[in-house]
């Protein structure tokens, strides 16, 4: 397909098109995402996704990239900070449920890609961290296991290991958004009756961790 002849490249067309794609791609799925659909969103003829971005599978990997950014940021600087083990649990839920809040889609779209590009788990990590995973995996879990293991030996905490809490913790956020549309059917929720549910485990959740690793 032919470029538009003479066109420069404008910031903000491109934005816009990226945020559509965002859009529908979160919503859809890369599979079930079509071009067609991303140019209505962004109010732009189809032939200005392809001059901006090339192709379908550009597109989506600038989405991916993008998404992946908005996941987990935050809350790998939460965890390998020097905050105490109870600040963290506290922190990592208040910031995960409001993020996915405003995102509910976000979980599934990033394991339904990793499921089907899994080489994407490298690209996932160095978008959140800006570093390779076994350097992320030494600063978060090495400062977890130690922090874990002092509160073990003090009496104040059930020993577990940091990868075990790890996953427990960010499982337990994640879990409601990634089955979202199951959990809705399941429980009799609409979406506001859904943001209520999140509101409520808000609340409770950094507790019910917490309760569960103290001896």
């Amino acid at each position: 397909m032919k470029r538009p002849k003479a066109r420069a490249r404008d910031g903000d067309t491109e934005q816009r098109i990226l945020d559509a794609a965002h859009a529908v791609f979160v919503a859809r799925g890369t599979a079930g995402a079509r071009m067609q659909d991303i140019a209505a969103e962004a109010r732009v003829n189809q032939a200005l996704l392809h001059y901006y971005f090339r192709s379908k599978d550009r597109l989506a990997e600038a989405v991916f990239h993008r998404a992946a950014g908005q996941l987990f940021p935050q809350v790998i600087e939460v965890l390998a900070s020097d905050l105490s083990i109870e600040t963290k649990v506290e922190r990592t839920v208040t910031l995960e449920l409001d993020r996915l809040l405003r995102t509910p889609y976000l979980p599934g779209y990033i394991l339904s890609e990793l499921h089907h590009h899994p080489q994407r788990v490298v690209q996932l990590l160095g978008t959140v961290t800006g570093m390779p995973p076994e350097v992320l995996r030494r600063r978060v879990l090495a400062k977890l296991h130690a922090q874990l293991g002092a509160a073990a030996r003090a009496g104040t905490m059930r020993p577990i290991a940091a990868e075990q809490f790890l996953v427990n913790l960010l499982s337990l956020c994640i879990f409601p958004f990634a089955a979202r549309p199951m959990l809705m059917a399941l429980l009799g929720l609409n979406e506001a009756g859904f943001a209520r549910f999140i509101g409520k485990r808000r609340t409770h959740l950094a507790a019910f961790v917490l309760g569960a690793l103290r001896s």
